[in-house]
């Protein structure tokens, strides 16, 4: 109780600073402070509500069976609220508003860790990146097969055909706060295909018999393995990697607004989120797969619309984190000005079609989408939105934290360093078994 007190106090604290001090923005080349906190709550739950939620029941609830399952996700969005109120309210610490991740490590740590933190949050985006070509191009397969058993058009070809669909929206709209009314597309086609996994996952689990909910795996080992990579699955399920590019789209006061629409991600947001995932581990136990859709059976124009639904969808999630990497070559080259001049629009054809182009390469040859979760989660989300996030805290707040409050900080930055550790050993381990069990440009 003494925690979340003195947690209130500093966020009013820093409220009340915010309205006071004069706040020096630097120079980017993409549109800032533009949008309401409303907008940028959308663009968050778009993320967490991403064509990826039709493959959290296989690659987190099966692993991790009922009590782990509910129990780990529950708890990995309570913290994943905490870490990121931590990020936003250091957004304008030192009278400089930090836009970017890599700004406010710099900042407070100085250019090695601008650098280093820019690579890890490079990593972590493109392998994000990297899953939604892999889940856009298991959508159009899953669409093909509805209509088609002939079985001459494989994944690795979807793939390409959704990088191709990802490259011309990136070419299209220009940056983040761009995205406007396809927010509102993306959260139609969201809604469309977590109404319809829901409604279909019912109907089979009531006429289905009784499942098997046993956490798969040949031996004690593989298990062990199995539940430290899904951990990491977990805070890769709620965390961008991104909050302060985000944040620096939102109106004043930033801090307070940012707030708003972080509770608004973690409360409304993830209501569609979780019931797409335990209704569906409900109705197909242990046999569930990596993508839902895969497992339902319904109507074909019903299972059509949703594969649809679910590749446009990662099409527009995608533009939200591949921006941080447009806006850095963006602001680098000086791309200013209208979105239609012929100078910038044959760069972003140029740069962000190169950029797609080695992304969906990766994609097509290493399709294992469960296993780029685990990895990702494991080697960047876990450092960027846990470690670095309490630790940046603790050496800004400095003496104004408590003795109690930087214990606390203390033993989350190595209680996730741990993790983190752990979780890479087991993501790797992952992808060489499901390498030994597949080729690569596999058929999946």
């Amino acid at each position: 109780m003494g925690k979340t007190k003195n947690a209130e106090n500093d966020s009013t604290k820093v409220y009340a600073n915010e309205a006071a001090m004069d706040i020096d923005v630097p120079d980017t080349a993409h549109q800032i402070s533009s949008d309401s906190w409303f907008q940028v709550a959308f663009v968050l739950t778009t993320g967490v509500n991403s064509a990826y939620v039709l493959g959290y029941a296989g690659s987190i609830m099966v692993p991790l069976g009922w009590v782990g399952g509910v129990v780990g996700l529950f708890l990995a969005s309570a913290i994943s609220l905490y870490a990121n109120c931590l990020i936003a309210k250091l957004h304008e610490h030192g009278g400089t508003r930090h836009i970017r991740y890599r700004d406010l490590a710099g900042y407070i740590y100085g250019k090695r860790a601008y650098s280093l933190t820019w690579a890890m949050q490079y990593v972590n985006l493109f392998m994000i990146n990297t899953g939604y070509i892999i889940l856009a191009g298991s959508a159009l397969k899953a669409f093909y097969a509805l209509f088609r058993d002939d079985d001459q058009m494989k994944l690795p070809h979807f793939i390409a055909i959704a990088g191709v669909a990802c490259g011309m929206f990136a070419i299209c709209i220009p940056h983040l706060s761009a995205l406007g009314i396809w927010l509102g597309v993306s959260t139609v086609f969201s809604t469309t295909y977590s109404v319809i996994a829901i409604v279909l996952s019912i109907k089979d689990g009531i006429r289905s018999p009784s499942r098997d909910y046993s956490m798969p795996g040949d031996d004690d080992t593989s298990k062990i393995f199995s539940t430290i990579g899904s951990a990491a699955s977990l805070v890769f399920a709620f965390n961008t990697g991104m909050v302060p590019e985000i944040q620096a789209t939102i109106r004043k006061p930033v801090v307070k607004n940012m707030m708003l629409a972080l509770y608004f991600q973690f409360t409304v947001g993830l209501v569609p989120f979780f019931a797409v995932v335990f209704v569906g581990y409900w109705a197909y136990g242990s046999s569930t797969g990596a993508y839902l859709f895969n497992n339902v059976t319904g109507p074909i124009w019903v299972k059509g619309l949703a594969n649809i639904s679910a590749f446009l969808q990662a099409v527009i999630a995608l533009h939200i984190f591949a921006s941080p990497m447009y806006e850095y070559l963006d602001t680098k080259f000086e791309i200013k000005g209208s979105s239609l001049k012929i100078k910038n629009l044959l760069f972003r054809i140029g740069v962000r079609g190169g950029y797609l182009t080695f992304n969906t390469f990766v994609a097509a040859l290493l399709p294992f989408l469960g296993d780029f979760m685990s990895l990702t989660g494991a080697i960047s989300t876990l450092p960027l939105t846990f470690i670095l996030a309490n630790h940046m805290y603790l050496v800004a707040m400095g003496d104004k934290l408590a003795s109690s409050q930087k214990l606390w900080h203390w033993f989350n930055i190595v209680f996730f360093s741990i993790a983190s550790l752990a979780a890479t050993v087991a993501a790797i381990r992952l992808i060489v078994v499901d390498s030994r069990t597949y080729h690569v440009f596999a058929d999946i």
